[in-house]
């Protein structure tokens, strides 16, 4: 019993330490709390990092990415220890992104008659946000004057400048210009919740009869796969979206349809 009680202190104390080095070198809360579940797990399985990894092995990719970059971490940050561990993990497919064409992002708008879930799709389309950086959005940030948005609140806190689109800025006099606080609250007062933005999105979908699987983030792919496509540099497209990498940036030069046409010229 006292051995067991041992164990476990020893567990919650690495676990404690585990989250003081995640916190130290800035991980997102969410990234944080899926790291300390794995570490947890793990402790507690008694198992050796391979046998914990083999025992997911009927699970996705990304789960078994996710384990072994999680145990890496705890290795080599708490434990102070090699991560030797060379089991090849497989690579995630690539998967093209959901994108809309101008009428179908044309018809969200036309379907949405609340000003305020107007301004969700306008600020996720018009400005290319992520949903946490909608969530985020506070009207100090917004420069009305210069038709800027600085973006504070951003992944891997990379702040970066987009523009204010006219339809957007005057989606937001509409709605009300305010001094400062989250420009998006409910009417109790409260900052939007993810699922509050997820479901304005959904129900905009499918009020436009839009049979694609439509997110927040699809909004955001259509911002870029459509500035693309109008002749937009990929290298400014980069920087308004705020990626680290040309790469990521450049899985929209299989979707946009620009040079496909010129193909099909061609023929």
């Amino acid at each position: 019993m006292q051995e067991k009680r041992k164990k476990n202190t020893r567990t919650y104390e690495l676990v404690g330490k585990l989250i003081e080095e995640l916190k130290l070198r800035k991980y997102s809360y969410r990234t944080g709390k899926k790291y300390r579940e794995i570490v947890l797990k793990f402790l507690k399985s008694g198992k050796t990092p391979r046998e914990f990894l083999l025992s997911y092995s009927n699970k996705s990719r990304s789960t078994i990415r996710s384990i072994y970059f999680a145990l890496k971490f705890f290795y080599e940050n708490v434990l102070n220890e090699r991560f030797n561990e060379k089991l090849p993990l497989a690579k995630s497919r690539q998967k093209l992104p959901v994108v809309l064409n101008r009428s179908e992002v044309q018809r969200l708008f036309e379907v949405t008659t609340n000003i305020k879930h107007k301004a969700v799709l306008a600020l996720l389309y018009y400005a290319g946000l992520r949903l946490s950086e909608v969530r985020n959005l506070k009207w100090q940030d917004v420069d009305f004057e210069r038709e800027i948005i600085h973006i504070k609140y951003a992944k891997g806190e990379k702040e970066r400048v987009v523009f204010l689109h006219e339809k957007l800025k005057e989606l937001l006099v509409e709605y009300g210009i305010k001094k400062s606080g989250f420009v998006l609250i409910s009417e109790r007062g409260k900052r939007y919740s993810e699922r509050t933005i997820q479901q304005i999105v959904k129900n905009a979908a499918r009020k436009a009869g839009i049979k694609k699987k439509v997110t927040p983030h699809t909004l955001r792919h259509s911002f870029a796969t459509h500035l693309l496509e109008a002749g937009a540099d990929i290298r400014y497209i980069q920087q308004l979206l705020g990626h680290r990498s040309l790469r990521t940036t450049q899985i929209y030069t299989h979707v946009a349809s620009k040079d496909i046409k010129k193909l099909a010229n061609l023929l």
